[in-house]
């Protein structure tokens, strides 16, 4: 096997987020730095993450209430966060000519809403500290003696370095290079690592009417959610249909709950309500208002009327049993109930989580208690430094995820 004999300060394995940002962390300490990266080009997944928006963190002021969104591994943030956290986010974008905008549930975005200038940002700072960078080199293994990392086996040949950073990310968007590498080399070394699974996830369905909805997203609806017809939770949000099911913010933050309850036998269904701000009463009264302007004509042309903007034609498709071609002034009171109830229940039926290729984060991860949190150091090898996704840390979808990897990232690059 070839041998390089160059022994970096520091090699990267991973050109993502969190290792870009090491990167250029640790150069900008004076380190020589070495990224490897599989891929052809450095930062795949973050050029496509939000949409190629890029949701690069979230501006809750609270800090209790920010690392109460990573559950149990809120205890073991509060010391990163407290050296690099969001404030500190949005001084280093912007301090590089890149403003951010704070919009809706306190998510944060490039004021250019493009995921590429954030990219940008990080490569020039890279470029700037003379960062070297390997494409297209897939890391085998990392070959350890005694408590230190001393080599990284590549198709490049072993690749030497004082110290080692592992910023390979999670499993979701594999087709990024996100393949759980780093999980399985931290695994083999050593290091109690919990299997991964998709996470922040859309949900597949069966209803030909959600999948009719493809493309609708609608900002206000409550979802229920049952087992075996037993009501579970409920959550008001925005629900976005696609043709496979439903996404968005609100189905994304909950599919962790809907995958526990899939995880054992029997049916897990859902109820939309599509007006969950007003009562079956209220409702019926504004319904009637249309029917008595519209009575000589047909139910479905005025549905358009009646049901949130753009479900006109999936009404249809719901197994009401009602006539929609019947005309308005022959709608009885039954029916016109039942319509009622319909819309404040519209069913749903869950099939299956969506994969790792629609997983805006996979959980799973190396173990925070096998980790010092002040330097992102492993204690079982000192010169071996996990960031990003690598990490058991469970989160939302709302700027968590990468804010997960500028505040590790950057305690790693300072330390290494």
């Amino acid at each position: 096997m070839k041998n390089n004999n160059k022994i970096w300060d520091v090699i990267v394995i991973g050109g993502g987020a969190s290792g870009m940002f090491a990167s250029a962390v640790a150069a900008s300490q004076g380190k020589s730095v070495l990224v490897l990266d599989k891929n052809k080009n450095l930062g795949e997944k973050l050029k496509i993450t939000g949409g190629g928006r890029c949701n690069i963190t979230n501006a809750e002021p609270d800090i209790h209430k920010m690392l109460k969104i990573y559950g149990e591994g809120a205890p073991f943030l509060y010391s990163p966060f407290s050296v690099f956290g969001v404030k500190d986010t949005f001084k280093y974008f912007e301090s590089r000519g890149l403003p951010l905008v704070v919009q809706a549930r306190n998510r944060v975005f490039p004021a250019t809403e493009k995921a590429l200038d954030v990219f940008n940002v990080l490569e020039k700072e890279m470029n700037k500290f003379h960062v070297a960078v390997k494409n297209n080199c897939t890391v085998r293994k990392i070959n350890v003696k005694g408590d230190r990392v001393e080599s990284a086996e590549t198709n490049n040949g072993l690749l030497y370095a004082k110290s080692f950073i592992l910023a390979t990310g999670g499993m979701s968007h594999p087709e990024t290079g996100s393949t759980g590498d780093g999980l399985k080399w931290l695994r083999d070394i050593g290091h109690s690592v919990k299997d991964s699974s998709p996470n922040i996830v859309p949900l597949a369905v069966s209803d030909k009417w959600v999948k009719s909805l493809a493309g609708v997203s609608l900002s206000f609806m409550k979802i229920t959610f049952y087992k075996d017809e037993k009501k579970q939770f409920s959550k008001t949000g925005k629900v976005l249909f696609t043709h496979f099911g439903l996404s968005g913010p609100l189905i994304l933050n909950i599919s962790k709950k809907v995958d526990d309850l899939l995880q054992n036998e029997g049916k897990v269904t859902a109820l939309i309500d599509a007006y969950p701000d007003t009562n079956e009463g209220k409702l019926e009264e504004s319904i009637i208002k249309v029917f008595d302007n519209n009575k000589n004509k047909i139910w479905r042309t005025i549905l358009k009327e009646i049901v949130p903007e753009g479900m006109a034609k999936a009404i249809e498709l719901v197994d009401t049993g009602l006539d929609f071609e019947t005309k308005v002034h022959s709608i009885g009171r039954g029916d016109r109930k039942k319509f009622v109830k319909i819309l404040k229940n519209l069913p749903v039926h869950i099939t299956n989580l969506m994969g790792y290729d629609r997983a805006v984060v996979a959980d799973g991860g190396v173990s925070l208690k096998e980790l010092d949190m002040k330097t992102m150091s492993s204690k079982l090898y000192k010169n071996l430094f996990i960031t990003g996704d690598l990490l058991n840390i469970n989160r939302n979808s709302g700027g968590y995820s990468l804010q997960i990897c500028w505040t590790t990232g950057y305690i790693a690059g300072m330390n290494v």
